[in-house]
């Protein structure tokens, strides 16, 4: 008999208690167990990633999609190192974030508790089914996992070494569902779930992310594109700006913090732009800029408006010449993403203003994009970087996956003590 997706979404929020139920030593030994599994498990592993990367060869996959889809024992390590570093933090759940005596006397604590069952719909990356399972797990909350098609083999072999470490310490192996049902209509009765599905996070495409938001009854918090931005302001040491620009586009294209647009002053510009082009076209990145751009780099390629939206994820860089910093700010809020952006400048006024007028969920000043990362902030693993204005906005660690609630307590204060007389 099949179990259907409601079954399945009921059987991990009661499987969710019994996690919010274990102690942090508990739970932190539940991720150790995990991280050992996984790597005794790399043989398993990385065959049934075999199967999907060839499966996606055969159908044309090239680029950044099969970068992310692929497997290697360094990259099993990192999953389980990963676990690991989410195993050693703090544990969020049961803190009390403030706490306040009113004049009545009773007293008014804020106290981080799980959300409950989160579902993680996300595309390619095997490794998010490791990490959205030990955040979820470590903050308390349920998770169920709906990866997609082309990396169903790898994202089973996975859920299976991490399940049979739910079941040794004694957890209903439910509290970590993988979909394996991978039917549009089936996710949207997963999205649609609002009396058990307490939190929906969407993690790949663009198409993705609008389908999940336009058919979601539940609370989305989306991961958005990364249209990043490198602005390199007139009084920039280019050097630094070099940098931050060839670290940001050239050492992995294919991710979200990747850099996919460079704005350049006017003033810096004949100066910066042709040593740049020079380090971007060693480096394979094609070039496409403005008019203004392309006297100075003769090969760019005419850059579109369309280019100036788009997330390439590949050695494709947008560039466009700016009069000013208003004027980079201004291209930044009609074609950015929310995600991140960086300026190069030794003016701190600058610094001040350009971070003050963005509303994107990372700023960087003088520091490449690449550091927009859950890890590189100090939060280990994360299970995304929200762009969606709700609890949580920019790279999302164990925090994250919690909420706060309102503990009082009393010695029998009443609202209305005149009401008890007589």
């Amino acid at each position: 008999m099949t179990t259907t997706i409601r079954e399945l979404a009921i059987a991990c929020r009661d499987a969710a208690q019994a996690v919010a139920d274990l102690s942090t030593d508990d739970k932190n030994a539940l991720l150790v167990s995990m991280a050992d599994g996984l790597e005794a498990d790399t043989p398993a592993i990385l065959d049934a990633n075999a199967r999907d990367m060839a499966a996606a060869e055969a159908k044309g996959t090239v680029g950044a999609m099969l970068d992310r889809l692929k497997l290697d024992e360094a990259r099993i390590a990192g999953i389980a190192s990963a676990l690991r570093e989410v195993a050693a933090l703090p544990d969020p759940v049961g803190q009390v974030t403030r706490s306040e005596t009113r004049p009545n006397g009773i007293r008014v604590e804020r106290v981080r508790v799980p959300l409950g069952v989160i579902a993680m719909i996300y595309e390619a990356r095997p490794n998010v089914t490791a990490d959205a399972a030990a955040l979820c797990l470590k903050a308390g909350n349920g998770v169920i996992l709906r990866g997609g098609s082309e990396a169903i083999h790898s994202n089973t072999a996975i859920a299976t070494s991490l399940k049979r470490a739910l079941a040794a310490a004694g957890v209903p192996d439910a509290a970590l569902t993988l979909v394996t049902d991978l039917s549009r209509d089936t996710m949207v009765e997963l999205l649609q779930l609002n009396d058990i599905i307490d939190l929906a996070i969407p993690r790949g495409g663009e198409g993705l992310i609008r389908f999940v938001a336009e058919h979601a009854r539940v609370p989305v918090i989306k991961h958005y594109k990364g249209v990043c931005h490198l602005f390199v302001d007139e009084s920039a040491d280019p050097e630094l700006a070099l940098r931050l620009l060839l670290d940001g586009k050239a050492s992995r294209p294919g991710v979200c913090n990747a850099l996919e647009t460079l704005l350049v002053h006017r003033a810096i510009a004949p100066a910066f732009l042709p040593k740049a082009a020079e380090a971007l076209r060693a480096r394979g990145v094609e070039m496409r800029g403005d008019d203004a751009v392309r006297l100075l780099v003769a090969d760019a390629v005419p850059a579109t408006e369309d280019d100036y939206a788009a997330e390439f994820l590949d050695l494709i860089l947008a560039i466009r010449i700016v009069d000013s910093l208003g004027d980079a700010i201004a291209h930044i809020r009609r074609f950015g993403s929310d995600h991140t952006e960086v300026i190069a400048t030794r003016d701190e006024a600058n610094a001040t203003a350009f971070a003050k007028a963005l509303r994107s969920a990372v700023v960087m000043v003088n520091a490449s994009s690449r550091f927009s990362d859950g890890g590189e902030l100090g939060l280990g693993a994360e299970i995304g970087i929200s762009t969606t204005r709700l609890h949580s906005y920019g790279p999302m660690g164990l925090e994250a996956l919690t909420i706060e609630r309102f503990v009082v307590r009393g010695e029998g204060q009443v609202r209305h003590p005149a009401l008890l007389s007589g």
